[in-house]
């Protein structure tokens, strides 16, 4: 069954098994509220890692039931990351997800050589989720947050986590666009030229279970008119599912604009590690969390 909405995904996880959340840093109002959500909705169970009475002292303030959560005392955020991870790998929990601190403390717990979640060789990329009003269907788009420059070894394994992404959420066979300047190939830009070689790659089915298609616009990938008009054809063109940009900034920008200006809900996670990691920002809402903690549980 395809899930088209975020409120689809909300309702598709709730009918599985609950997974159990680890919460690094849980101190903002923000996280505890998209937890209690969570955890109230039959999404997850949920341990809070974080300064106690901070945690506690918010819970009375919202009006949270204290005995909803399992609380862990950490006194900095810094150590609340570790523990949160030695959390995962302990089996405690299943899914981690990013509180009131910064990124990149964040990242650098679940990055530590000796103590983190990556496997050898892996790569970390940020995966988002995008309902957006002016577009029919969910777009799954990547990397708007962790790799500035994607080389195209990088490039591959952030189309695998959106092609992955978009089959858990029921897209049999997903439309991937390669994103660059223009929808024609242009040798001197490294964007063209490996959005060209990701696209052939899929002819020759060197890429498997996905339409790829690149280099592509972005208003021919998600405009069929701009599509028609320029004579672009294929399943992609006009009907992406998954968006691929070339760098951080591409991606960003199209995430802030669609978040900020144009009305779009999100759900975001880090793929390539041990478990799903939620890394949404600080300053996203409480619903923006919660659709990002159903997603990480659907991924699970």
């Amino acid at each position: 069954m395809r899930i088209n909405t975020l409120d689809d995904l909300l309702r598709a996880v709730q009918d599985r098994p609950r997974k159990r959340l680890v919460v690094a840093w849980a101190n903002d109002a923000h996280t505890l509220e998209a937890v209690n959500a969570a955890v109230a909705s039959g999404l997850v169970e949920a341990i809070l890692v974080g300064d106690e009475p901070t945690m506690v002292g918010a819970c009375r303030e919202l009006g949270l039931p204290r005995e909803r959560f399992r609380m862990v005392h950490a006194a900095t955020d810094t150590e609340a990351a570790a523990r949160a991870v030695t959390m995962i790998q302990g089996g405690e929990a299943g899914l981690l997800m990013k509180g009131l601190l910064s990124t990149d403390k964040y990242m650098r717990a679940i990055l530590n050589k000796d103590q983190g979640l990556l496997e050898p060789g892996a790569i970390l990329s940020h995966v988002t989720v995008m309902e957006h009003p002016g577009y029919p269907k969910l777009l799954i788009a990547g990397d708007v947050a962790v790799i500035p420059e994607p080389d195209f070894r990088e490039k591959l394994a952030i189309l695998g986590y959106l092609v992955a992404t978009a089959r858990a959420l029921g897209i049999g066979t997903p439309k991937v666009a390669v994103l660059a300047a223009s929808e024609q190939v242009q040798p001197k830009l490294r964007s063209s030229a490996e959005a060209a070689l990701l696209s052939k790659m899929a002819d020759r089915g060197q890429i498997q279970g996905a339409f790829v298609d690149g280099p592509m616009a972005l208003d021919v990938a998600i405009d069929p008119e701009s599509a028609r008009i320029k004579g672009i054809g294929g399943p992609v063109a006009g009907d992406a599912d998954c968006l691929l940009f070339p760098f951080l900034e591409a991606g960003n920008t199209f995430y802030k604009a669609g978040t900020k200006l144009g009305g779009a809900e999100v759900a975001a996670i880090v793929a390539g590690a041990r478990v799903p990691c939620i890394l949404s920002s600080r300053g996203d809402s409480a619903k923006t969390k919660l659709s990002s903690i159903a997603l990480a549980a659907l991924l699970a």
